[in-house]
């Protein structure tokens, strides 16, 4: 009962928090001017996420130091001070950027010394396990795989906050997941991380669902796309089902971004240049409210928490559902996707 009480609490710091860097966004004229490419149409106050950061930033603080990571071992102290240190980097490049348009060769630097002090502290995905396939030995591969990994989901999320209540949304559908798997792990720290990303994102999503009065900003984004990555570090430490549930609670957005990223570098495309082929961008086009769209997004990821929690206790049924279900509601999502872009053709972007 008093873990209910303090996610209203987060809840409502955020709120409040939320509302006061609005007004002051909106007088210091913060805004995101929309253009060709934007889901919006008129400039809107960004930064909304420092709340995020904040209150994920105090939970880890307060799990350190009050209620104790792994009964205060050192290593555990250290790993959870780097994750806080590394994420208000991280969080730090995503808000001069927000103010400066930083260029991609130096955010792109400085998530790499991010990444790699993250490796040599949580240490890498040393195997891979998938459902119905059993474990695979990644070796010193791993290593790389890690890396990529940190970096990738960190920009990942980053892109896919495109449309009102889309990256709120999934963080606190994301956070709920990661609170049933660390509680089920017994990892005290962890969870209070989840804990507070869905409660500070819940927050924050008053004011950002459609229409948005704020937007996140890269501040909380990219913060947010670096938390999840190494979460099943912090969670699972190296072992092979931590990168599988990694994956599968940020499966929309790793799909979406994956899938459109590599079609676009097979079509020679600038992939770092604006664009709107996403999967969420192309059904905007078709027509779909951002409201529907965010809310689709929340619902497969609520399911893919569903499975991943299921798959943890090992019950039979979540496999298949993993590795078939998944992939083809991503199939058949596309496939319509591009009917309706068919239906509705518009100029080659």
């Amino acid at each position: 009962m008093n873990q209910f009480y303090i996610f209203i609490l987060f809840t409502l710091l955020s709120y409040s928090g939320v509302y006061l860097i609005r007004h002051y966004a909106e007088k210091r004229q913060l805004l995101d001017a929309p253009n060709e490419r934007s889901s919006h149409s008129t400039p809107t106050p960004r930064g909304g996420g420092w709340m995020i950061v904040l209150l994920v930033t105090g939970a880890g603080l307060w799990s350190v130091f009050v209620a104790g990571f792994d009964t205060f071992i050192r290593p555990g102290l250290s790993r959870g001070l780097l994750f806080i240190v590394c994420g208000i980097i991280i969080a730090w490049l995503g808000w001069r950027d927000d103010v400066h348009s930083l260029s991609p060769r130096l955010r792109f630097s400085v998530q790499s010394i991010v990444a790699l002090t993250s490796i040599l502290g949580f240490g890498y995905f040393k195997a891979v396990t998938i459902p119905l396939f059993g474990e695979l030995q990644l070796g010193v591969v791993g290593f790389i795989i890690t890396f990529l990994w940190i970096v990738g989901l960190t920009n990942a999320y980053n892109f896919m906050d495109g449309i009102d209540g889309m990256a709120g949304g999934v963080a606190i559908a994301g956070g709920i997941g990661w609170m049933m798997l660390s509680a089920n792990m017994q990892n005290n720290f962890a969870f209070w991380i989840a804990f507070a990303i869905s409660a500070s994102s819940l927050g924050f999503l008053f004011h950002n669902w459609s229409p948005a009065k704020i937007f996140m900003g890269d501040v909380a984004s990219t913060y947010l796309g670096y938390t999840f990555a190494v979460l099943p570090l912090l969670s699972a430490d190296q072992g092979g089902d931590a990168l599988m549930l990694g994956t599968l609670l940020m499966w929309t957005f790793i799909m979406d971004a994956g899938i459109t990223f590599i079609r676009r570098a097979l079509q020679r495309e600038k992939i770092f240049s604006a664009h709107r082929t996403h999967l969420y961008q192309r059904l905007v086009i078709g027509g779909y409210k951002h409201a529907t769209i965010s809310l689709l997004y929340i619902l497969l990821t609520l399911l893919a928490g569903i499975l991943s929690y299921a798959w943890s206790w090992g019950r039979p049924y979540a496999p298949p559902l993993i590795i078939l279900g998944l992939p083809l509601i991503w199939i058949l999502l596309s496939r319509h996707a591009s009917r309706l872009r068919s239906a509705a053709p518009e100029s080659k972007e």
